[in-house]
């Protein structure tokens, strides 16, 4: 019953539930308008990230242009890209210049006993093919 006597006390007159009226209103207005402000203003922000990005990617590429105008950054990558030689030079290239550690190790010794491997190599065969096709990774040697 309490509510019932605090709810009958309430009196609006004509002017507040006109202004009442007004403020839903505007609030159903401006609540869409505002989501798509904040939409665009992402949007605004995408935009601009791509195009500083893409302000990069131009100031590298000219950076680039620029190194390709140089004759002597020519001479240098056509010598190494293209291992060219000016007339009377001796160039080495060296075929193995692995790190030690990465070599693979040496072979065991052969042995002089003959060991029995089973007769039936297909499933083995099979079952090789199947893992190695399956495989995410290659193993590593060693």
């Amino acid at each position: 019953m309490d509510v019932r006597e605090w709810a009958s006390g309430i009196r609006l007159s004509a002017f507040s539930v006109i202004m009442l009226s007004l403020v839903v209103l505007g609030a159903w207005v401006l609540v869409p308008t505002l989501g798509t402000f904040i939409d665009q203003r992402q949007k605004i922000a995408a935009l601009e990230q791509s195009v500083q990005v893409s302000e990069d990617e131009i100031a590298a590429l000219t950076a680039e242009r620029e190194r390709w105008e140089d004759p002597a950054y020519i001479t240098t990558q056509a010598r190494e890209r293209l291992y060219y030689v000016k007339p009377g030079e001796v160039v080495y290239l060296i075929d193995n210049d692995l790190d030690p550690s990465t070599l693979p190790r040496e072979q065991d010794p052969v042995s002089d006993t003959l060991e029995e491997k089973p007769a039936d190599w297909m499933p083995q065969l099979l079952r090789t093919l199947v893992s190695a096709g399956l495989s995410d990774t290659a193993a590593a040697p060693g």
